[in-house]
């Protein structure tokens, strides 16, 4: 099975548009509302956005440079596996169950967090944006099914 024993490795959250990302240990998910405290909770379905730390590496290599978690500005990473993102398509993190709504594309910032090349290097690799269905907790080390 595609990402099997995934698990989360890095959350991340910001309390605004263009604010820091803060590293935390646990976010509560909240169905039909996204991730508590973080810029884009109570949004209509961009709840959470997740990616895998195993594209990221591939970015690095791509790039010649280190793209850690936060310079993506996804909020869940994951250790492995390709994320889906195909809207509809379900993922369970832990208690959490997200619905895909679509690709996450790298944008410009990414130029800002990540250096020159960093958007670049993330095409087709930026993970997904999901909705919350089933809201509960989510923290480092949960398990991850990326196909249920």
């Amino acid at each position: 099975m595609p990402g099997a024993g995934s698990r989360v490795v890095a959350l991340h959250v910001a309390s605004a548009r263009r604010a820091p990302m803060q590293a935390v240990t646990e976010v509560l998910a909240e169905a039909g509302a996204g991730i508590v405290g973080d810029r884009y909770h109570g949004s209509r379905h961009r709840h959470v956005s997740l990616q895998s730390a195993e594209e990221l590496a591939a970015a690095a290599r791509e790039l010649g440079r280190e793209v850690p978690p936060e310079g993506t500005r996804r909020t869940v990473t994951i250790s492995h596996g390709a994320v889906p993102t195909e809207p509809g398509h379900r993922v369970v993190v832990g208690e959490v169950v997200l619905e895909v709504v679509r690709v996450a594309a790298p944008c410009r910032v990414m130029e800002e967090t990540l250096g020159e090349g960093g958007r670049t290097a993330l095409r087709r690799r930026g993970g997904a944006v999901l909705r919350v269905l089933v809201g509960g907790a989510i923290r480092l080390g949960d398990p991850v099914m990326l196909d249920p």
